[in-house]
């Protein structure tokens, strides 16, 4: 496999793991949080900044807030959540340059040209059974709000950033479900995927 594989995934379904099993077949590197680091980095802002705005698009502020509009107003300035999307940009560009690898989340996809893309889904109640059984600090009567918070975070900033729909199949190349054959069955999918396109 000579091209960048993205991985897009709900929250819970197990996309950081496909990602790592991928990698680890094929022999590359796996990139996820990995990419905060590398970006701060490479930035003159705190890794901290980075973790705070990860995959979040800011708040918005009414824009006919007259009172936001003076001389020396921070509206003129780039928000810091665009600053940390533009130093991730770059980062999964040079990663890309270097070479085959495995890049969770981030509109990865859409910043690369020529990734292979996917995207890893579950129903909610394979979802929730699959983090109940982690060890998240997060009661279980709690973890659907979670989830669905987290998928709503995700596709409203790479709508935000791409200006396309997050999930949507067309916007991939291959989408797996990991509720009826596990990672280890989506892992098996997704190489027979690459393995054609040889």
């Amino acid at each position: 496999m000579e091209r960048v594989i993205t991985i897009s995934r709900e929250f819970g379904s197990g996309g950081r793991e496909l990602g790592v099993k991928l990698a680890k077949s094929l022999g590359i590197p796996f990139y996820d949080k990995e990419l905060i680091a590398m970006a701060a980095e490479e930035s003159d802002l705190s890794e901290e900044d980075f973790l705070h705005y990860d995959e979040r698009i800011p708040a918005m502020q009414d824009p006919m807030d007259r009172h936001l509009y003076t001389p020396f107003s921070s509206i003129y300035e780039v928000p810091m959540s665009d600053q940390i999307f533009l130093a991730q940009s770059r980062v999964i560009r040079k990663l890309a340059e270097q070479g085959p690898c495995v890049i969770v989340g981030r509109c990865a996809d859409m910043v690369l040209e020529d990734s292979v893309n996917l995207f890893i889904y579950a129903k909610m109640k394979d979802r929730l059974n699959r983090m109940n059984a982690l060890d998240t600090g997060i009661a279980p009567e709690m973890m659907e709000t979670q989830i669905r918070d987290i998928d709503r975070k995700r596709k409203d900033y790479y709508q935000y950033y791409t200006g396309n729909e997050w999930g949507k199949a067309q916007n991939y190349h291959l989408c797996v479900e990991s509720g009826l054959v596990g990672v280890e069955g989506c892992l098996k999918a997704v190489l027979a995927y690459l393995e054609l396109m040889k």
